[in-house]
This record gives structure tokens, sequence and C-alpha cells, in this order.
């Protein structure tokens, strides 16, 4: 788990000392990814650039990394859990290495397997290996998009890959010369809470997408997708459910086992679901003085600190509870977007963060449970198939009627939402786990957005694939996600509030064997559905099953608080003034209507000072446009400066 910086290019001519000292620059932005090792290496044609967690043969494994000589040299991002197999397997091809790490088996699977390595790999990972003999270089991404890779052209032609957008900022020379923000990528961030890839909020900035891997010839970057997720649910025999259950447990467990290697300290994050719950049970089997962290705010009503304290109890493992305050939350939102490099307009990721930088002072490395949801069907929106199936068959005059229905009923009473989701077709409704902003409340927003534009463009060839492989609807939801939501938000906020903390984060349901196992899940499996069904609505159902030999039947069926924030309450009251200082002082009236941001932030105000409780979606809308004016007054404005604390903490192993 590192931070890797890559400038590569043909001609010699290009790479000379102030490129080098440009690059080396350039990775302290990336300090934090890596702060036990800083290492630059050079040639005539490329500058490579890398910043080391050390977990796997801590002594060893230095990066660059050569092999076969000095003919490869790679950077590496990531973990491979098969390492130990993969050298085995080299080795009786005539394989030599010279580390004990897991880098080593990468670069040598690429000398003797070629491309084709990245089908063996099982992990997370963006790697970039320069061949030295050829003068290409060949590099990929892990199959769901755990770890990020970024990428820009230079002036001078030579292409630059980081993982982290901030240190090719560096090297471009800043927001205006990285091509200034892309309205589309805005009008996209403000409907999905998040820019969707291969984008990002520059227009001279790029993403390596998830599943895809490049090869750099001749100065030309080509990409080809080498992970296809597919979707294959078969029947279950009568009186096989059980043997299913067992089998999901069982490659669960493996995952989890393959996931403890490491040279340091593993521990893993808690929270009140039955995903961290399950996934720290497993780890206590390998690890009895497992520590398990969570965060929470401290209110009246049922904190998810509380929570996951009785799960650490009954499970049997230590714990160790982080709260926070509103002054804590407002105070961490500078540096917090600074690492995100993008907005990512989702506030569970603040919390996470405070949990993260409590856990490096005690681990170096903890597991949690993300991708459970988009794997086994775990959203509650996956049951709106359900709910709405009495509406499926509707011909267009009744979905218009639907439509002019909801116009007329008073804005947000019950039922309007869903009539008007009725009247929708699925490829236009559903765009991931998020729903902020109706094309009215947009236009009202960004008064000057692309009409002709919209989520559809970004999921419409996704649908597609979904229909040509003849997935049910809610089928077609995962896999969707699994290209939005799971890659945009989830795994965003994942990385990048560990590794602000040089923590590394790995994530068992993420792994190829858990998704070949899931992908087979029948519906009935996932959501069932059917008056007569004793669990119909349930989501997950397969791996709740399966997971009632893991977790306590006390845990088992407790309802999921997640990461819970309440932003409403925090802007509608004592974050009110922070919210306006920062819209009133933002220089975004290029792209946004500031009486309309005010106008959400008094709505939530004047709702509290009524007794009544602020509006959850008002808020989720007002936090999504702070996000980016705080980004804005960071990466464009250069008007709000971040103080990042220097990455030393007391652990190593």
């Amino acid at each position: 788990m590192c931070g890797l910086l890559a400038y590569l290019s043909t001609d010699a001519e290009r790479v000379d000392q102030a490129r080098v000292d440009g690059v080396r620059h350039a990775l302290h932005c990336l300090h934090h990814r890596g702060p036990d090792d800083t290492a630059v290496w050079s040639d005539g044609h490329t500058v490579l650039g890398f910043n080391r967690l050390s977990i796997i043969d801590v002594g060893g494994s230095p990066q660059p990394l050569a092999y076969a000589g000095d003919r490869y040299r790679i950077l590496f991002n990531g973990e491979i859990y098969n390492y130990v197999e993969l050298r085995a397997e080299l080795r009786e091809l005539g394989a030599e290495f010279a580390t004990e790490g897991d880098t080593e088996a990468i670069v040598a699977g690429f000398h003797h397997w070629g491309p084709d390595v990245v089908h063996r790999l099982r992990g997370m990972f963006a790697f970039v290996i320069w061949d030295t003999e050829t003068g290409t270089a060949f590099g990929a991404r892990d199959p769901f998009g755990i770890k990020p890779l970024f990428t820009a052209r230079l002036a001078d032609g030579g292409l630059v890959l980081s993982s982290e957008k901030k240190a090719l900022l560096e090297l471009l020379g800043g927001s205006e010369a990285a091509g200034g923000v892309d309205p589309a990528s805005l009008q996209h961030y403000l409907t999905l809470q998040y820019v969707p890839e291969p984008a990002t909020l520059h227009r001279g900035i790029a993403k390596v997408e998830s599943g895809t891997r490049f090869t750099l010839a001749g100065g030309e970057m080509t990409t080809e997708r080498w992970f296809h997720p597919r979707f294959t649910p078969r029947p279950v025999p009568a009186g096989a459910a059980q043997q299913l259950y067992d089998r999901i447990a069982e490659v669960l467990e493996e995952s989890v086992a393959k996931h403890m290697r490491a040279d340091v300290t593993v521990g893993s994050f808690l929270s009140s679901g039955i995903d961290s719950t399950a996934i720290a049970a497993l780890a206590h089997r390998y690890n009895p003085d497992l520590l398990t962290f969570t965060v929470g705010f401290a209110r009246e009503s049922t904190s998810e600190v509380d929570i996951a304290a009785e799960s650490a109890a009954v499970l049997g493992v230590r714990h160790v509870p982080v709260e926070i305050t509103a002054d804590d939350f407002a105070a961490a939102i500078p540096e917090v977007v600074w690492y995100l490099d993008d907005p990512v307009a989702d506030p569970a990721l603040v919390p996470l963060y405070f949990v993260a930088r409590e856990a490096r002072k005690h681990v170096k490395v903890v597991l949690s449970g993300e991708g459970a949801d988009e794997l086994f069907g775990g959203y509650t929106i996956y049951r709106e198939p359900l709910s709405l199936a009495w509406a499926k068959g509707l011909p267009a005059p009744g979905r218009r009627a639907l439509t002019r229905i909801a116009g007329l009923l008073p804005e947000g009473v019950r039922g309007q939402d869903l009539l008007r989701r009725a009247a929708t077709p699925l490829e236009q409704r559903y765009y991931g786990n998020a729903r902020n902003l109706r094309d009215d409340e947009l236009a009202a927003l960004m008064p000057g957005r692309d009409r002709d534009l919209s989520h559809v463009q970004v999921t419409e060839a996704l649908y597609a694939q979904a229909r040509d492989a003849g997935y049910d609807d809610v089928t077609a939801m995962q896999y969707v996600d699994l290209f939005t939501w799971l890659r945009g938000d989830i795994l965003v906020k994942a990385d990048k509030m560990t590794m602000a903390n040089s923590l590394e984060l790995r994530v068992p349901f993420l792994d190829p064997e858990v998704f070949a196992l899931a992908s087979t899940l029948p519906l009935e499996m996932r959501t069932p559905r059917g008056r007569g069904h004793a669990k119909a609505g349930t989501t997950k159902y397969a791996l709740r099953q399966a997971m009632r030999q893991i977790v306590p039947p006390r845990i088992m069926d407790r309802r999921k608080l997640g990461f819970p924030v309440p932003t409403a309450d925090f802007l509608a009251g004592p974050l009110h003034d922070w919210a306006r200082d920062i819209i009133t002082s933002s220089q975004t009236e290029q792209w946004l209507d500031r009486t309309v941001v005010l106008g959400l932030l008094e709505r939530l105000r004047a709702a509290a000072a009524a007794g009544a409780p602020p509006s959850k979606r008002t808020a989720r809308q007002l936090w999504e446009v702070l996000v980016f004016m705080v980004w804005h007054g960071i990466f464009v404005e250069e008007r709000i400066a971040v103080d990042v604390p220097e990455t030393v903490y007391p652990v190593t192993l």
C-alpha cells in the first residue's frame, strides 16, 4: 500500500535533471500514502517515484523494484494475497527471486505470462512496469477499482501516472494548466455525488478505469478492459440451500485468511452491520488479539459506538471506540477534501477519516466490509423492483398519467416519489445508490447546466450490457453499482481516508473467489420476493444465512446503522454559521446560484426553529454543494490553505 508517480516518455531528451527533480518534488504530495521509504529512479526515458508503506517483506522489496537484471522496473500500489502461491508456481517456470514480497511476483509473472498476469492476481492493485529493453510500459488496475490510478499528459508530451491527482496537478502547474473545471463532470457530481470514471473534475486529468490494463508504446497509451464482471444466477436445488450457505461461509473465511497475510499488525473496522461484524469474527479466528475500531457521534439516540462495543464484547475482540463532535467534524473538512482529490459528497467519509486516524495509532492494516452489498444484494433500493412490479408493464399513456398525478400532489407528500419512479423506466431512474437532485432542482442550482447531459450517459452502456446478458432488474442494478456507486463513492472514500492516515485497508468481500460465488446466487437468495416467502424483502438473504454460523444470533438481525452522520442536525444547528461562511466566501458563482444554496441552508434552520426535524434530503443536497465549494477553494481559487500534518505514527509493525 503506497503512492506511485511515474513519468513515461520515449524521447531521451525529455528526461533531464529538472524532470527528475519535478517528480521528486511532486512525490511529496503522496507522502501520507507511504511514509516508510521514498525513492526515485530514472533512465533516459522515464522517471519512477515511490513512497512506501511497508506491509509485506518489510525489510526488503524496495521500489521501484528491478527484475531480470535491470530489464524491468515496477511501481506497485496494493497487495497481492496469493503471492505465496504465485511465487511457487513461477519458480517451477525457472523464475528467481531476490525478495520475499508480493511486488516481485507481479513483475516475474509479467515476464513469464505477459499481460495475462492480471488474471492470476488475487488482490488490490494499481501498477506500472517499465521495460527498459523495449521502451514500453504495461500496467493495470484491480477488478473493482480498490486502488486508484490517475493519468495526464504534460506539455512536453510525456505521460504521467499517479496514485493521487494532486501530484499530477503539481507536475502540470495547477488547476488552469490541468484544463480547469470540467462542467460536465461537475454536473455529474451534483447528480451522482461523485465524478464517474474515467473523468475527474479537471479536464486534463483522467482515471485509468477499474478492471483495465494499458500499454504505452511509441508515446501512445492503449487500454483494454481485462475484467468483465458477469452475474450467472442459477437455481438452488431443493434441499441444497444449506450447502450453499456453508460454501459462502467457507469462501469468505478463505478470503479473510488470505487478507490477514502481512508482516505487520492487522486490525478490523467494526460497525453495526453484519458485513464488518462477519469480517471481524473471521479475522479473530486467525488473530486472537484482534483489535477492532468504530466511530460515532455522541447523541441521545442509539449510537454506532454503543452497538459496535456490544458486538465486540460478544465476539470477544478488543475494541477501540472513537467519538467526534460537530466542531471536530467541521474542522476536518478542508483536510479531508484535500486528501480526496475530487469531491465525494458522502458525509460518512469524515467519521471514516477519524476512525482511521485512531486505528493507525495501534495497527498498520485494517479489514473492512465494503463490497458485500453490491455482491450479495444488500441495498434496500434493490427491493424497489418488487414494490414497483405493478407498474412494470404499464404502457406509455399510463406512465404519463402517473407523472401527472405526482405533479398534482404537494411537494414532499408521502408516495409522490414512488409515483414518479413508477412512471420512469429503470434505465432512467436508477443510476446508482444516490438520488440527490431531480432535474428541476439541478436546473435551479446550476443554471448553466448542459440540458442534453444527464446521468443516462453514464449508465446507458451498462444497461445495454445488462440487457444483452438477460439480467433481471435487481441484477442490472447490482451490475450498474459495480461501475458507479462502488468505485465512485465506496472505494474512493475507503482508500483516501485510510491512506490519509498511512493505514492500509483491505476488503475481503471484493475478492475474485467471493465474487465468483456471489455472482451465481439466484434472485431469491439475494432479495427474496413473493407473498409466500417468510423473508420477502430481506436483503443479502444468502449471506445472512451463511453468517449465522459465524455471527452470534443476538447480532445477526440487528438493524444496520453504518457510520451514520447527523448532517441535517449539524447544518441546522451548530454548523449553520460555518456553512454560511463557506457559501458566502466561495467564488463558485460561475457554476452555482448562491441564492439557491443559501435557501437550502435557511430551509434547514427554519425547520429546526419550528421544532420540526430538518430534512435529510435537503441536508444531502447542501452538503454536496459545500464539499464542492471547499474543493474549489483549495484546488482552484487556492484561497483555502490546508495544513496537512506530517505522517508520523508510533506503530511500525
